[in-house]
């Protein structure tokens, strides 16, 4: 095992190697620890006829563990540093393509289709930047790409957030958005002490799996996650306070979120965390004719 790239020896020597110093702005934590990458790896299920996309390589800890498993591994890295580094520890691996982009600007589709043609079962999986999780994973989401899912690392705290259930302190609109498109599961929890350098928190690594149909069909997607954010601004409130101060038009319109929650079977006096993503859903289109002018 002492080939693997993530074991604490082989990692100092390869920072060493290259003068390689930790950007702290770049959300820079390299795992070391081989059965944590295999064991990642084993939740995305992935084949010799798979894809995977990863965000962030590092030195290509868990990118060598996705070469052996996959057909294809595309990694999109930002920081410019580590290029020569990866060209380095993923030489033995003739189907890596190392992307020099950052995944928020990139057009992963456009990436997707070019390199890997013929390849129908693709999976996201990838230790993520922390201070970025959530808009890689947004914007990702929001790509439509032709993936099976995710498997990522994350803060715990956030993985909490993305998977919570209706009637916890964690669920919100985080929760919503993201379950809106995906099953999603804690996998793994991942203690701090198999990073370098070690972050400050635990992390998770969190299973998401495309929905075939949303769990619920609303007339505007925007809409629905408008309301939903608007229903949690501020935790304490009632549902009713929370869309009166939050949504357009709001304060001169409390009769009509009254009716439109009437019409939804919701009690105005509950709060957004005891509502499920149905119920979200049948609010978004009782209010939608008043706030949006049916456009």
């Amino acid at each position: 095992m002492d080939k693997d790239i993530a074991t604490p020896i082989r990692t100092k020597e390869i920072l060493n190697k290259y003068g390689f110093s930790f950007k702290k702005s770049l959300g820079q934590n390299f795992l070391i620890d081989p059965n944590i990458l295999r064991n990642i790896v084993s939740h995305a299920n992935l084949t010799k006829n798979s894809g995977a996309i990863e965000v962030g390589p590092g030195i290509g800890a868990l990118t060598e563990h996705l070469a052996r498993a996959a057909k294809k591994v595309v990694s999109f890295e930002i920081d410019q540093r580590l290029l020569p580094v990866l060209e380095d520890t993923l030489s033995p691996y003739d189907n890596v393509k190392i992307v020099h982009s950052d995944i928020l600007k990139a057009n992963v589709a456009q990436v997707i289709e070019e390199e890997m043609p013929g390849i129908d079962d693709i999976m996201v999986v990838a230790n993520l930047p922390y201070y970025v999780t959530t808009p890689i994973l947004m914007k990702l989401l929001n790509d439509r790409l032709p993936i099976r899912g995710f498997v990522v690392m994350m803060q715990k705290e956030v993985a909490d957030r993305i998977t919570a259930k209706p009637g916890t302190k964690e669920y919100g609109s985080l929760s919503i958005a993201i379950q809106y498109y995906v099953a999603a599961e804690v996998a793994m929890v991942v203690p701090k002490t198999v990073f370098m350098p070690q972050p400050n928190v635990d992390s998770a690594v969190i299973r998401l799996i495309k929905h075939d149909e949303p769990p619920v069909k609303v007339i505007s997607e925007d809409f629905l996650f408008e309301v939903t954010r608007a229903s949690f601004a501020q935790r304490r409130k009632t549902i009713l306070n929370n869309l009166q101060a939050g949504l357009t038009l709001g304060k001169e319109n409390k009769q009509l979120i009254v009716e439109a929650l009437e019409k939804s079977g919701i009690e105005p006096s509950r709060r957004g965390e005891t509502l499920s993503i149905q119920e979200f859903g049948k609010l978004a289109d009782a209010l939608y004719p008043h706030f949006c002018n049916g456009q």
